[in-house]
């Protein structure tokens, strides 16, 4: 078989919290009398597609001439995140029914993710994240903190799983996270969640929807 195991990312990736962060940066531009273009949305948009808090932060700073500091940016976002994510994430649709597939394969998995310790521990128990990957759930802070697109994160999981990064899929929604995984040397598959198939230009395969992965033909079971 050629692939032992798949690592997932996890924002945008399993758990659907676009729209909460989109709320945040809505509110936190709102309080400070900025109110958003289409243009503005669009931007904000291909910024967020980075899938990095401070990189986003950095961005919103940019963007709109924001006098904060760009730490003090990122910690306004997350408590308003902290605020909803209980009540307002989901998982991503089809995720559980393809992570049962690939368990009934015999494949390990784990989770690889950019949020901060906050968000990560709300997911956690959110969606009771541990019934899929049991002690395998990492995130930043199990790296020092170093972000995608350094491989730090994914080798880390590989490594925790036992495995070598080459017969490891990563499923990524961004490209900050594709690049990652392909810096780790695993192979990526890119679900488009963002309708924005160029974000994932770099991946070695890229999908709509879960159901749109054959295990089989990605396990070379066909054959």
């Amino acid at each position: 078989m050629r692939y032992h195991g798949i690592v997932f990312d996890m924002d945008g990736t399993i758990v659907d919290t676009e729209h909460i962060w989109g709320m945040a940066t809505v509110a936190l531009l709102s309080k400070r009398g900025i109110q958003l273009t289409d243009a503005d949305k669009q931007a904000i948009a291909e910024h967020a597609a980075n899938a990095n808090l401070f990189l986003n932060s950095a961005a919103l700073k940019m963007l709109f001439t924001l006098a904060d500091d760009v730490n003090d940016i990122a910690q306004e976002l997350v408590a308003f995140a902290d605020e909803h994510y209980a009540k307002g994430i989901r998982l991503i649709d089809g995720f559980e029914q393809f992570h049962a597939k690939a368990v009934g394969h015999n494949l390990k998995t784990a989770l690889a993710t950019n949020a901060v310790d906050s968000t990560f521990h709300l997911s956690k128990e959110t969606l009771s994240l541990h019934k899929f990957f049991g002690e395998h759930l990492y995130n930043i802070s199990h790296v020092n903190n170093k972000t995608k697109p350094d491989p730090a994160i994914y080798l880390h999981a590989c490594k925790q799983l036992g495995l070598d990064p080459q017969h490891t899929v990563a499923i990524e929604d961004s490209a900050h996270g594709v690049r990652a995984a392909k810096a780790a040397g695993m192979f990526c598959i890119g679900i488009n969640t963002a309708k924005n198939p160029n974000l994932l230009k770099e991946a070695d395969r890229i999908i709509d929807h879960y159901d749109h992965l054959d295990l089989h033909e990605l396990l070379g079971l066909n054959k």
